[in-house]
């Protein structure tokens, strides 16, 4: 009688199973994702994937269904309702990702005292810390009020029962990679363990209405650790971004079926915990240079939300064969490609000199509405000119050097003179379509050249 396999290959991104390794994934098509996981089971009735609902459901109609106001709920937070559309949805299963220390428990532990405070019934569950861990965070913190309980538990099978027992409104998991299933033999944090973890809890959040909240590591390639079905599962997934050693975090959604992907959170860590950040354009210009040159403030969009920061470059002569290029904040490429417009349209030989591009206050952008301000950054300081500060710039740039409209153009105009900006320089087309205004002056322009001609 031949022996019973005890173990099988899963695809890391995919979830895929084979009874053999290979290569590439025949599902997703991804190479050297196939990793080995026990597969035997420790006397459980119910086959993984396929546990039991909670509560038998029936088939209804559209009319049927009824949206109330109440189905989401404010965090307390406004960055944060508004990453996630609006406030939390009830019985919605969110992703909050990040770097070790960048603060996912303390953002979600404040989270939890909002809620509670407001009449919500939370449940806070660790398998990291202890109980006498988590009050000594939440005494740093400030007080909690409200019907807040912790437990501290690693089985989920468990943590289910007490989430039955409790009827809490909102749960937070810390975090889903000490999470275990006692039918699944592998050790928690492998793909099998997350991926029916994440099932189980997900089958709780729509069964009882429970709005549950899943801390997820992260890997040193920037993405949740564990098997990529992971995001697929969930309704939200935002990841909490920053330099742990820096004030400023930034919260970013890049899935939510309840809203945009498009909006960011903007958080700064102090003592007490995260404090809100409402007008991220008054911090990201604290500390600009007066006169220096190379420095030029743009506008950028997250969704909604106008963001004024600092574009900097430095341009050097080189010293060798090949000049270096650095861009910190933006992408490499496209200074690379800005640059070559520089010396093929308006014929600054920059393959002579070192150039640096840096994006102030450790955020990242990629917009290409920064094409101009990256451009006139780039010649103030090849020139030495500085650009006026009370002067802002944003423009798509072609290869032809031709400046290319943008949206929102005049949300990004608003925002600029709500800071008391000046002049602004944009787009001849965006200048054409939009409302004039004598509360500031606005530059149209169409090439590149032209945009250059105002530093002469």
């Amino acid at each position: 009688m031949a022996k019973a396999k005890t173990t099988a290959f899963f695809c890391k991104e995919c979830g895929y199973e084979s009874a053999k390794w290979m290569g590439q994934c025949p599902a997703c098509r991804e190479w050297n994702t196939m990793v080995e996981e026990p597969v035997g089971k420790k006397g459980a009735s119910v086959l993984p994937g396929r546990q039991a609902p909670l509560i038998k459901s029936r088939p209804a109609r559209l009319s049927e269904i009824s949206i109330e106001e109440k189905d989401r709920v404010t965090t307390g937070y406004g960055e944060l309702d508004r990453v996630l559309g609006g406030g939390v949805v009830a019985g919605s299963l969110v992703l909050v990702g990040g770097d070790p220390g960048i603060g996912k428990s303390t953002l979600l532990l404040q989270v939890c005292g909002n809620l509670a405070a407001s009449g919500q019934k939370v449940l806070y569950i660790s398998g990291e810390e202890s109980l006498k861990q988590i009050k000594l965070r939440a005494n740093r913190i400030g007080s909690m009020a409200g019907d807040l309980k912790f437990q501290c538990e690693t089985s989920l099978d468990h943590i289910r029962d007490t989430i039955i027992e409790e009827k809490p409104d909102v749960v937070i998991i810390d975090s889903i990679q000490t999470m275990y299933r006692e039918e699944i033999s592998s050790a928690p944090g492998s793909v099998s363990q997350v991926r029916e973890s994440t099932s189980l809890l997900m089958q709780i959040a729509k069964g009882e209405g429970v709005t549950i909240f899943i801390v997820g590591h992260v890997t040193k390639e920037g993405v949740v650790a564990g098997p990529r079905v992971l995001e697929h599962m969930v309704d939200t997934v935002l990841y909490f971004e920053g330099d742990r050693h820096a004030s400023y975090r930034i919260l970013r959604g890049v899935k939510n079926r309840f809203g945009s992907t498009n909006e960011i959170g903007v958080f700064e860590m102090q003592q007490q915990g995260l404090t809100e950040v409402e007008n991220p354009s008054e911090f990201m210009l604290d500390g600009r240079p007066q006169g220096a040159s190379g420095a030029v403030v743009a506008c950028a969009m997250e969704g909604t939300r106008p963001i004024l920061l600092e574009v900097q470059a430095l341009v050097t002569q080189s010293n060798l064969g090949i000049p270096r290029r650095t861009a910190a904040g933006t992408d490499y490429n496209r200074v690379n490609l800005l640059m070559a417009v520089l010396e093929k349209r308006c014929h600054y030989e920059m393959s002579r000199y070192d150039a640096y591009v840096n994006i102030a206050g450790g955020m990242r952008m990629n917009e290409p509405a920064l094409d101009l301000s990256i451009i006139m950054a780039l010649v103030s300081s090849l020139k030495d000119r500085a650009v006026d500060e009370k002067t802002i710039v944003f423009g798509e740039v072609g290869l032809s050097g031709e400046v290319r409209a943008v949206s929102m153009a005049e949300q990004r105009v608003n925002e600029a003179v709500k800071l008391g900006f000046e002049a602004c320089m944009l787009p001849q087309i965006c200048l054409d379509k939009m409302k004039r205004t004598e509360k500031i002056r606005l530059i149209g322009v169409r090439t590149v050249r032209e945009a250059i001609s105002q530093l002469q």
